[in-house]
């Protein structure tokens, strides 16, 4: 049987009690559902990484980067490995969260529209 990993779960807290202000600017607007509908989910193990934001529905991982990530060999590593999972892996700016936070949901929207669907890895319309 199944149950909660109880070290990904504390992992999971701790990394969300240590949010940057750009990702949580940009929950404000992820959480309950207020981005076209979709859920998202913050610090969600996937594979051996920790998503900063994820739909489960669309199979959509949402990174948020600071100029620290910039042309980062373990970002690519990570990004393939969520890719092999199935997922789709936007990566958005601190910058541009902070400075255009509309435009940021504008494309998160667009993405949701055509991320891959969980059953085949294809992009379908929702």
């Amino acid at each position: 049987m199944r149950g909660p990993d109880a070290i990904s779960t504390e992992r999971a807290r701790a990394l969300r009690r240590r949010s940057t202000r750009a990702e949580l600017a940009l929950w404000r607007h992820l959480r309950d559902r207020q981005l076209a509908g979709f859920k998202f989910v913050r610090q969600e193990p996937v594979g051996p990484y920790f998503a900063d934001f994820a739909c489960r529905e669309r199979y959509l991982v949402v990174e948020v980067d600071g100029g620290q990530h910039a042309k980062s060999g373990a970002d690519a590593k990570r990004d393939a490995t969520m890719r092999d999972l199935g997922y789709k892996i936007i990566r958005v700016w601190n910058s541009d969260i902070l400075g255009n936070i509309e435009g940021v949901l504008q494309m998160l929207s667009a993405e949701l529209e055509y991320a891959p669907h969980p059953a085949n890895g294809e992009r379908e319309p929702h």
